[in-house]
């Protein structure tokens, strides 16, 4: 794994869930999330990264077990605006469009 090339930025509100979630939970979608999206945040083949469509700026998916990060690219900063059971995903989404 190379060297940082990105910034990752947590908005308050990513902040807020991941801190709603259970220790272990946020432990390892905070490592995912710095493992993944420090050193490269687009998805490029068989990747647990995804580009949604439809979202403009483009908005992307990280998976982590059954939590989802969602996150924009701005420049070299990585601002992850939310992090939520896949459950509640459709949700999120609408309210992100």
């Amino acid at each position: 794994m190379g060297q940082k090339k990105f910034k990752v930025i947590y908005s308050p509100s990513a902040q807020s869930d991941i801190e709603k979630f259970e220790t272990a939970d946020a432990i390892q979608i905070a490592n995912d999330i710095k493992k993944y999206l420090e050193s490269s945040p687009l998805p490029i083949g068989k990747t647990r990264i995804k580009k949604l469509t439809g979202f403009i700026p483009p908005l992307f998916r990280l998976r982590s077990g059954d939590f989802r990060a969602y996150y924009r690219i701005i420049s070299k900063d990585v601002v992850v605006l939310a992090v939520t059971h896949k459950k509640e995903s459709e949700k999120l989404l609408k309210r992100l469009r």
